[in-house]
């Protein structure tokens, strides 16, 4: 029932450490398919494209499991980041429409075509997701560079060691200014 003291249901909160991860390292995948508790790197890179593939600064659906539970979870929309370190997953983020003004874990994207209801949406920035492409139930609505940029500077306030700047952005970064 229990393994080393916490139930077996309860996500491995290790920093650098899939939810769940077994001892040889597999990538844990939900019996339904879907996303999975992130504590490894995400390199952000904007580069949505409307070729029906969850590509980063898209919104997209997959099935994510409860934080209290991981055995029950629902549909819903999350916004992918970029790349997993591990496993050739996508790094994401999910989206509610509550609202949460006020609340520093969510950060607000405004409403688009992943919600036909045209409600307002907020990025929770604590909780990263890992999904494997072939998970992703269907693809929503990009969001535009100014709103994905947002997101990542408050996500890697949130969770510095998760949300990774790309190594050679910087770089290209000064030269390009010394030019």
């Amino acid at each position: 029932m229990s393994h080393g003291g916490r139930p077996r249901w309860l996500p491995d909160r290790r920093p650098g450490t899939l939810a769940g991860v077994t001892s040889s390292g597999a990538v844990p995948v939900p019996e339904r398919g879907g996303a999975v508790d992130y504590r490894g790197g995400i390199k952000p890179d904007y580069a949505p494209r409307r070729d029906n593939h969850a590509d980063p600064g898209e919104v997209v659906w997959a099935w994510v499991p409860y934080a209290e539970n991981p055995h029950i979870g629902k549909d819903r929309p999350i916004l992918v980041l970029g790349r997993a370190d591990r496993g050739g997953l996508l790094g994401a983020l999910q989206l509610t429409s509550r609202d949460h003004d006020g609340d520093s874990r969510y950060v607000p994207v405004g409403s688009g075509g992943w919600d036909p209801s045209g409600r307002p949406s907020w990025v929770r920035l604590d909780r990263p997701l890992a999904v494997a492409p072939t998970a992703v139930r269907r693809t929503g609505a990009g969001i535009d560079r100014r709103t994905f940029t947002a997101v990542v500077k408050a996500a890697r306030l949130a969770a510095p060691t998760v949300v990774r700047r790309r190594p050679g952005l910087v770089r290209r970064l000064v030269r390009r200014l010394a030019r």
